[in-house]
């Protein structure tokens, strides 16, 4: 996302709390509770280029946020805790769940003095390759490489361009059209696509995985405490709707397993990788209904409400982005208002993906008609 739109949308924010129309539309937009979706966290940044910033929230942030949450009247539950309370349609306090996807080592070592400190759950869902070091962090290999360069001549849908990465926007917008282009093409030829861009760049990511996600000693030595959930987040952390049936259903199943078999603990909750709707829809849900999981998450934008208790298998989250790091914003988005807004424009506009399908074909016809 560009610097541009963040501030246009904290401008938004801001402006539904200063008005205090998140207050006035909570009683018709507020849900029974809401899952929280974290990946990192770590001391901040120095500011410039870094476009995977929006994963990473500083330990001073998330403890605030666990101190609003609470301080809001919010029951702070494990999955299974919300699973039962979907179940049971116990809707008379809300609720809140703290989850990390990738099973990043800075969850251990930042997050998990903050939840012992407050005596609160939270959960990780892990690809089952991550802890052999085997896991292809792509979208930081990425950042790595246009970090490393001041221009980049790629080929993107066979079309080669030359993208300008001196400056911390150019690098911005570079790493923009070259991650939702990955995003819209096959696992396989996006992968290489990076692997290749690091080698000839020189970018050495051998001891990537290994150097940011926890072992299998340190995920059981985390999951000792009752306080932690592990879950499953696939195998590979592949997009599942790119995949085959069974290949899909293989990915989750396998990643559940070797959980289960290395923690020596049942594994009964899941994270789609990417999560949105071109990354896991109704054959994804059905799977994990077949795998018998009590809940999976997507990435899919919202707090949860009572009819989510008939969709276990597909529970929206609330991302806490590292841009917008200020008790004020979650404030917001926890009235549920913005999500409101969000979806009411989604209906009256095409979908990210169909918009840039959209802009190719257009591109296509006109590069058509020029020769």
């Amino acid at each position: 996302m560009s610097r541009r739109t963040t501030g246009l949308l904290k401008g938004a924010l801001t402006a539904l709390h200063v008005t205090g129309a998140d207050r006035l539309l909570a009683p018709l937009t507020g849900g029974v509770g809401v899952i929280f979706m974290l990946h990192s966290v770590r001391p901040a940044r120095a500011d410039g280029f870094g476009p995977n910033r929006i994963l990473e929230i500083t330990p001073e942030f998330l403890d605030a946020t666990i101190s609003l949450v609470k301080a809001r009247g919010f029951d702070v539950l494990s999955l299974d805790e919300v699973h039962a309370r979907l179940r049971e349609g116990e809707f008379d306090r809300p609720f809140a769940c703290f989850t990390f996807d990738d099973g990043y080592r800075d969850n251990r070592t930042y997050a998990y003095p903050i939840f012992r400190k407050h005596g609160l759950p939270f959960a990780i869902y892990v690809p089952s390759d991550f802890p052999d070091g085997k896991g292809d962090l792509w979208w930081i290999k990425l950042e790595m490489a246009i970090a490393a360069t001041e221009t980049l001549s790629v080929r993107i849908d066979g079309v080669a361009e030359h993208l300008e990465t001196r400056t911390p926007d150019q690098k911005d917008e570079a790493f923009a059209r070259i991650y939702w282009w990955l995003r819209s093409i096959p696992e396989g030829e996006a992968r290489g696509f990076v692997a290749d861009l690091c080698e000839m760049h020189g970018i050495d990511t051998a001891n990537l995985c290994r150097d940011l996600v926890m072992t299998w000693d340190e995920l059981r030595d985390l999951a000792r405490d009752p306080l932690v959930t592990i879950g499953a987040h696939t195998r590979r952390h592949l997009a599942l709707a790119k995949l085959t049936l069974s290949e899909a259903r293989l990915e989750m199943e396998e990643s559940v397993r070797r959980l289960e078999r290395e923690l020596a603990r049942p594994i009964r909750h899941f994270s789609f990788p990417y999560g949105d709707e071109t990354s896991a829809g109704e054959r994804e849900f059905e799977l994990a209904r077949e795998l018998g999981l009590d809940t999976a998450v997507t990435t899919r934008k919202g707090l949860i409400h009572e009819r989510h208790a008939r969709a276990t298998n597909s529970l929206p989250r609330l991302s806490l982005n590292g841009d917008y790091q200020s008790t004020r914003y979650v404030k917001v988005m926890l009235s549920g208002a913005p999500f409101a807004l969000w979806n009411m424009a989604r209906r009256l506009r095409p979908s990210p993906m169909a918009a840039r399908t959209a802009v190719r074909r257009r591109w296509s016809l006109n590069a058509d008609t020029s020769t």
